[in-house]
């Protein structure tokens, strides 16, 4: 036990990989991400398994796609007697803990499991759910103060809202997890440990200090490119278009806009100096050599691209790709580059890979290239839906306007449920990323780069096709002849 590394894996919400200059972002610099880079190797197209909290976070810890382990939606916690990492580690002997949002486990079992329980999510510290092991640092009083705004906002417009506010920066989310997860470290760093540090920002409600907001005048936000009458062309998904209806922003004040961006990326760079406090700490106590650290998000949000904010369940690059960071100074590559496709369901099974430990057969993901000897992929996929019809356009003129925040939330449980099978593939040959696949239970469509032209396949169940990428039969997940591997979705 004693020559096993500690576990450390930080994960926010809702931050998609270009909210960082790291990922090619032109105005928001992410300095302690950076330094966490440097020190080991950022995977350069990481894909989260499914756009939605909870089952993207179930698919992290269990190491399998959500329509393996069931959870597809964000009231499907995760499913009793999962085989998921803290079951593993807490039988090899780690201190476990979690310090921030949950919104993943939720069985007595698993939640035995945790040594150290330290909640608190978007609207500040849940009602009814006691801390273990720890104290918050800060009196509860003080943090109910700072997220009172994030439960009564006032919002600029029917689709979102934001603000600023000046309270301790420690009885933020960000900051008290920060403070928290450093007093871990001085109390049990001695011991080894397995810490899911779990920032709910910058997930909405967009609130964010003051003085982090006031890093993003407008002179200095570079909006994404829009395309005019993206969502009128009738070649637009009907799914995209009534998803535009509820988030699109034509209609609303660009002043809005820039505020709204200014949150987000304020809330992007408190979590960056969050993350600074943490390796700091590290340092200090000596425990960055024997610890290895993961940097993650869930999923990413639209923040202002496609005319857009928050999410929905659609495959755009601003929702699926995410950050990736993985370092363990001295046993690692540091300042790598990884261009290979990942996704959120290799973390786990890399982890268990590098600690020695066993990776359970029931897993699909599998271990990532660079930090182990596994080879590079230039593939993998993500999912969405439970099997529901899908909701029109018809269907959203049903609800009353103006359409907005109050109509996703009230179309929400359809949505989520809408498609038996909808997925992305994205597939990395020759260096070109392509971009979507969208299947459904009678037929599926894979876009490919083949040899430098975007090329659209289609299939049926039955049907075979020879094509130099992968590609499978959905759902019976058989793969058409000369692929090159095994079928991720079937495995």
């Amino acid at each position: 036990m004693a020559d096993l590394p500690n576990i450390l894996v930080i994960m926010t919400d809702q931050q998609k990989a270009t909210a960082s200059h790291l990922y090619g972002n032109t105005f928001c610099q992410t300095p302690a991400l950076q330094r966490l880079a440097g020190q080991g190797v950022l995977y350069e197209h990481a894909v989260t398994p499914h756009p939605l909290c909870v089952p993207a976070r179930s698919s992290f810890w269990t190491g399998q796609w959500p329509h393996s382990h069931g959870s597809r939606r964000n009231e499907t916690l995760m499913p009793p007697q999962a085989d998921h990492a803290f079951r593993l580690w807490k039988a090899a002997g780690y201190r476990t803990g979690l310090i921030g949002k949950n919104h993943c486990f939720e069985q007595s079992d698993d939640l035995a499991l945790f040594d150290i329980w330290c909640e608190i999510s978007h609207g500040g510290l849940p009602v009814n759910v006691a801390t273990r092991g720890m104290e918050w640092f800060r009196p509860p009083a003080g943090i109910h103060a700072a997220h009172e705004l994030r439960r009564t906002l006032t919002p600029q417009n029917p689709r979102f809202g934001y603000a600023v506010s000046d309270f301790s920066l420690e009885d933020y989310s960000t900051g008290l997890i920060a403070g928290q997860t450093v007093r871990f470290l001085d109390r049990y760093g001695h011991e080894p440990f397995a810490l899911w540090v779990s920032f709910p920002d910058p997930h909405e409600p967009w609130v964010a200090p003051r003085q982090y907001a006031e890093l993003f005048p407008p002179e200095r936000i570079e909006l994404p490119p829009w395309r005019e009458g993206e969502f009128s062309d009738p070649r637009a998904p009907e799914r995209n278009r009534v998803l535009y209806r509820m988030l699109g922003m034509e209609e609303d004040a660009l002043e809005d806009v820039y505020g709204l961006l200014a949150v987000y990326y304020g809330m992007v760079r408190f979590i960056d100096d969050a993350l600074g406090q943490i390796l700091d700490a590290l340092a200090r106590l000596g425990l960055d050599k024997n610890t290895i650290i993961v940097f993650c998000s869930d999923h990413g949000d639209f923040a202002g691209e496609h005319r857009m904010q928050c999410k929905g369940g659609v495959f755009y690059d601003c929702l699926t790709r995410v950050p990736l960071v993985i370092a363990w100074p001295g046993q690692l590559p540091a300042g790598v580059r990884d261009e290979s496709m990942a996704n959120l369901v290799d973390v786990v099974p890399t982890l268990l890979t590098l600690q020695g430990l066993e990776v359970p057969r029931a897993m699909h993901g599998q271990p990532l290239p660079t930090v182990t000897a596994a080879a590079p992929r230039t593939a993998t996929f993500s999912e969405y839906g439970a099997g529901g019809p899908p909701f029109r356009m018809a269907d959203l003129e049903k609800l009353p306007p103006p359409y907005g925040r109050h109509t996703l939330i009230q179309s929400l449980r359809w949505r989520e449920a809408e498609g038996r099978g909808g997925a992305r593939w994205c597939v990395r040959p020759s260096g070109n990323m392509s971009m979507t696949r969208w299947a459904t239970a009678t037929n599926c469509m894979i876009w490919s780069m083949i040899p430098g032209n975007w090329k659209t396949w289609s299939m049926t169940p039955g049907t075979e096709r020879s094509w130099p990428s992968y590609a499978c039969n959905w759902p019976t997940g058989q793969f058409a002849p000369k692929m090159r591997g095994p079928c991720p979705c079937r495995r």
